[in-house]
């Protein structure tokens, strides 16, 4: 891809470019001199490091993050920095919810395999089998979609329709050929379990995941008290436009509240069938455009879980940890989970069932990163070898180049997926 040289820029974002062009000067040679390169070393952010913290924080406009380890397969650490809200000045504590984007698609995964373990899905049957949704084209590929393709990002299909009220969902590719990421599968893949197990996509994750692994502050819904909790999202520090930005998901979630509100039935406990119903009643209370079809208002399976740093941290000490309790996924299962899926020559990084997969010169490691709406940047890393892993959540647009330091200094990992 090509970039603009630094005189084309506006005069303002070519001072910014290069005040965190001399920050990264500044800081680089301490992240790497910090950095827990010594595998016996532990993965929590060494002192002066996390001293420096604010100001990284303050000079990439990030007002807050949150961060979590777990070593041996245990959370042992965790610490929250900054703000919920720039205006408001809200003070982030241990039961702030961040909103995890794509970071809620391994989570799901591990749902799935939850499901799969148990005979309720097979992950090489087509979905058609179980739910053929009536936003499917009319078309073979579709036919052909597996769960394993959903999980391994092998569909064929893009990662959201431009214009889902309208538009067919269509692979591009025969699925199973060639790494097409989409949240419009896993979202289809939510609907199918949605079919099998008769529950709303948050009923399943109490049920089966967050209440046996003690994640008591996750949920991929909506309601008050989440609300009260969850940051706001803000922009990243090129991004010169005033005032917050739209809070996409807080947004459409409020109004589909009300109607949640009005019937006595709370959005955790909303089907697909329900959000249809009530899409017409959202659509009236709020700005044209902001609410276009059912997923809008839907807990997705993709996008929308909201956790606190150390609920993620004790899904990820599923992902290390043994031995296993019978709830978990079995061995056999968590291997597959982290073992590739797909051959696909020429690539760098590989995909497993739910995560990426790296290989560094200290060994293999999972990963996932998330975005949701350009406001909410976070990143998970994982080292099943070592049983350790590492969680960052923002509430910044530039929370992607502070995690990237984060991971540096507390691991010495750094990774291709960070400039490719």
């Amino acid at each position: 891809m090509n970039h603009p040289s630094l005189p084309s820029l506006p005069r303002r974002r070519w001072l910014k470019t290069a005040a965190l062009s001399t920050l990264a000067a500044a800081t680089w040679p301490q992240v790497t001199r910090a950095a827990a390169c010594d595998d016996a070393a532990g993965w929590i952010p060494p002192d002066p490091f996390l001293a420096d913290l604010p100001r990284l924080m303050q000079a990439l406009r990030v007002p807050a993050i949150g961060l979590a380890v777990v070593e041996r397969g245990e959370v042992v650490w965790s610490r929250n920095l900054g703000v919920s809200n720039a205006q408001a000045r809200t003070p982030v504590a241990d039961d702030t919810l961040f909103e995890d984007a794509s970071l809620s698609k391994p989570v799901f995964a591990y749902l799935v395999l939850q499901l799969a373990d148990q005979g309720v899905i097979d992950l090489d049957a087509p979905l058609v089998r179980y739910r053929r949704m009536d936003y499917l084209a009319d078309h073979p590929w579709v036919d052909l979609v597996t769960a394993r393709d959903v999980l391994r990002h092998s569909t064929g299909m893009p990662n959201w329709r431009k214009d889902p009220a309208n538009e067919k969902l269509v692979p591009a590719v025969k699925p199973g050929t060639r790494i097409d990421y989409s949240g419009e599968a896993i979202f289809w893949l939510q609907l199918v379990v949605e079919t099998l197990t008769g529950e709303s996509l948050d009923e399943s994750m109490q049920r089966l995941l967050f209440g046996p692994a003690g994640m008591r502050d996750s949920s991929y819904t909506w309601s008050a008290d989440l609300a009260a909790r969850s940051v706001h999202g803000h922009r990243a520090v090129e991004d010169e436009e005033p005032g917050m930005p739209p809070q996409m998901l807080r947004e459409q979630w409020s109004a589909a509240q009300v109607i949640a509100g009005r019937w006595g039935r709370p959005l955790s406990a909303w089907r697909y069938e329900d959000a249809a119903r009530a899409l017409p009643l959202v659509q009236a209370i709020t700005p044209k455009g902001l609410v276009n079809w059912p997923g809008d208002i839907l807990a997705n399976a993709a996008a929308s879980l909201r956790t606190t740093p150390t609920d993620y941290a004790r899904f990820m000490a599923l992902m290390v940890r043994t031995p296993r309790a019978p709830w978990q996924i079995s061995e056999a299962t968590r291997t597959a989970m982290l073992t590739k899926q797909i051959d696909v020559p020429g690539r760098w990084t590989e995909k497993g069932l739910g995560w990426n997969l790296e290989a560094t010169p200290r060994g293999p490691v999972f990963y996932h990163s998330g975005s949701n709406g350009g406001i909410f940047k976070n990143f998970a890393l994982g080292d099943l070898a070592g049983q350790r892993a590492l969680v960052a959540l923002t509430n910044g647009g530039s929370g992607n180049v502070l995690y990237r330091r984060v991971v540096r200094a507390a691991t010495g990992h750094d990774l291709l997926a960070f400039d490719l």
